[in-house]
């Protein structure tokens, strides 16, 4: 997939606070098992908390795109006709956007709202990762 020119590089953002201690919140009072999680935002963070309707969901959904995938590639395999291959991949493309804005309703919904009522960098580090967020799923 080509990235756009205007698109940071997880390289380039800056440093986010270091690994902590502290228990999960992505499934609070489901018995989660405390793990290891990085406070703030970005590459490597804990989700907040997850909506556990959107993460069925999504496993749902993604199981069906893998048979889609595997139907794709076994109609490759027989060299069916390219445009019923280039209508499959759309539709997984277009399920694979189902899933993207789902996550996106619960990074809004838990995530977002958590680091949009601070003030400082954990609230701007939250702005440019949303404006990021919505560039790459309203593509």
């Amino acid at each position: 997939m080509a990235k756009s020119k205007s698109s940071k590089n997880v390289s380039e953002r800056p440093a986010r606070s270091a690994m902590n201690g502290a228990a999960c919140g992505c499934n609070p009072g489901a018995g989660s098992v405390p793990c290891q999680t990085r406070d703030g935002v970005g590459p490597g963070a804990h989700a907040v908390g997850v909506d556990a309707a959107i993460k069925a969901a999504n496993l749902k959904q993604l199981k069906r795109i893998e048979g889609q995938v595997r139907g794709i590639a076994q109609m490759i395999e027989e060299d069916r006709y390219c445009a019923d291959i280039i209508q499959q991949a759309a539709a997984v493309q277009e399920s694979l956007r189902s899933v993207a804005k789902n996550l996106l309703r619960n990074h809004l919904a838990h995530c977002a709202v958590v680091a949009m009522s601070e003030d400082g960098t954990r609230r701007d580090d939250m702005i440019e990762e949303l404006l990021e967020l919505v560039g790459k799923v309203a593509r």
